[in-house]
C-alpha cells in the first residue's frame, strides 16, 4: 500500500504517484500519474486567463482542471506537464505549502 505524504479532498500524494481525485467528467473518476510521467510542475496565482474560475473541464483544450468548486477562493493553482501529452493539467489543493515542499524534496517543481 502506497504512503500518502500528502492528502486532501482533491489529491493525493504518494511516494511515486499523484491521484486526482474527480479528474474526469462527468464520471468523477479519478487519474492516478506516476512521477516518472511527469515533465515538470508549476505553480501560479490564480487569475481569470489560468483558470480560477475553471471548476472542472476545459476551456481551452490545452489544460484539464480536475473538480474543485471552491478554486477561486485557493492561493494557487499549479500545472503539471506530462511527457508525451499535449494538455496539461491544472489543480489546486487544499494546503499549498505543503504540496510545494513535497514536490521540491520531489524535483518535480519548477
Amino acid at each position: 500500500m502506497a504512503e500518502f505524504l500528502y492528502q486532501d479532498n482533491l489529491i493525493s500524494v504518494s511516494n511515486d504517484s499523484i491521484t486526482f481525485f474527480n479528474y474526469y467528467f462527468p464520471s468523477g473518476k479519478g487519474l492516478s500519474v506516476n512521477y516518472f510521467d511527469i515533465d515538470k510542475i508549476e505553480f501560479k496565482e490564480p487569475t481569470l486567463l489560468n483558470g480560477k474560475y475553471r471548476y472542472w473541464g476545459t476551456g481551452n483544450f490545452v489544460t484539464w482542471y480536475p473538480r474543485d468548486f471552491k478554486r477561486s477562493t485557493r492561493d494557487r493553482i499549479f500545472f503539471l506537464y506530462r511527457k508525451n501529452k499535449i494538455i496539461k493539467i491544472g489543480f489546486t489543493v487544499e494546503n499549498s505549502q505543503k504540496v510545494i515542499t513535497i514536490f521540491k524534496s520531489k524535483k518535480l517543481l519548477f
